[in-house]
């Protein structure tokens, strides 16, 4: 059965989702605060965090950056009554996969959930290997050859968008939307380069001559090698 860890302080919110989830099939961890849910993430190593960001012992987003930080691999899915670009970016960069606004549908959130779970089933596989760059899902952990290679959270989900579709053009739009789960209206226009150009520079041995990302110009992005999965 998939565990998924809860935490959200406001009782009624908190024990609609539980219900939601545990009904549809999951086990669902409830917490009310950092402190309990550092303990359950501890003792139970859930694969999905549904978080809210406002809580009576900190910061969500603090609690966010310590779990990506401990280099454990979860999906974390935040809760927030914030609604601007600058949160969800400041939100993504803590460590953040997708967020949920307030107020929101359950079923919304359920599907979000069962989406994840699904593809998680079927892709099966956890590592990713390309050239000499190898990527373990799970544990969002990348080596270029023997040395292990820190990523920003940005540049793990772009690498890893590459590896899911190796040799295929990727437009900018296509890039933003992945990243920031936006259609691009309010993203600066470099912002697609200076991510590509953050990446090559720990992935290539010569970033300025690239040979996994390539640029086709007028039209994207292209990770020139084959990826296989194990």
């Amino acid at each position: 059965m998939n565990e998924i860890l809860l935490l959200e302080d406001e009782e009624s919110v908190s024990r609609g989702i539980a219900f939601t989830l545990e009904k549809a099939g999951y086990c669902v961890y409830a917490c009310d605060s950092i402190a309990g849910a550092e303990q359950v993430f501890r003792e139970r190593m859930p694969e999905l965090l549904i978080c809210d960001l406002n809580l009576p012992d900190g910061s969500g987003l603090d609690f966010i950056k310590r779990i990506r930080e401990s280099g454990k691999g979860i999906y974390i899915l935040c809760l927030t009554a914030l609604d601007s670009e600058t949160d969800f970016v400041v939100g993504y960069g803590a460590g953040a996969d997708d967020y949920v606004a307030k107020p929101f549908s359950l079923s919304v959130l359920l599907l979000k959930v069962q989406t994840y779970f699904e593809r998680n089933q079927k892709t099966g596989k956890v590592m990713l290997c390309s050239g000499n760059i190898r990527v373990n899902r799970n544990e969002m952990r990348v080596w270029k050859g023997e040395m292990e290679i820190s990523l920003t959270m940005t540049e793990w989900k772009l690498l890893l968008l590459f590896l899911e579709h190796p040799k295929q053009i990727l437009s900018k739009n296509q890039i933003l939307e992945q990243l920031f789960d936006t259609e691009g209206d309010f993203v600066e226009e470099n912002t697609v380069a200076v991510n590509i150009r953050r990446l090559r520079e720990k992935v290539e041995d010569f970033p300025a001559k690239p040979e996994y990302i390539k640029n086709i110009r007028g039209m994207g992005y292209l990770w020139t090698r084959e990826c296989s999965r194990f």
